[in-house]
């Protein structure tokens, strides 16, 4: 089973893609799990050199989805650590990692088979 992604959604994950790329997150890949994952759509992950950027990416997201989407995350874990920060919006769930901890976890890995979104 497929669950088509609303364009609402996509607009979603490419607002906060771009607004990683903005604040130079790496390897940035949007990433469909819906049929995979029912109670989301996307995934937005990406990386940075250190947790500065790490945490500076994620405000970066926040405040632009915020602005443009008029959307604030449901959840966010990992803000203290900065290895890898969460952001939850439901049928959207962005993922910012240290570059060695996204190594480490491999989430694309997982999601290999998944169709992966252009969000430029």
């Amino acid at each position: 089973m497929t669950n088509a992604i609303d364009d609402d959604t996509l607009a979603l994950a490419r607002t906060a893609a771009r607004a990683a790329d903005d604040k130079q997150g790496a390897d940035i890949r949007v990433i469909d799990v819906s049929s995979v994952l029912p109670i989301v759509g996307l995934f937005v992950v990406t990386s940075a050199g250190n947790p500065r950027l790490v945490r500076t990416i994620a405000g970066e997201v926040e405040d632009r989805l915020r602005l443009e989407h008029r959307r604030s995350p449901v959840r966010t874990e990992g803000l203290s650590e900065s290895q890898w920060i969460l952001l939850d919006y439901g049928d959207v769930v962005v993922h910012i990692f240290a570059e060695e901890t996204r190594r480490f976890y491999e989430i694309e890995r997982l999601y290999r088979d998944r169709p992966n979104h252009d969000w430029r």
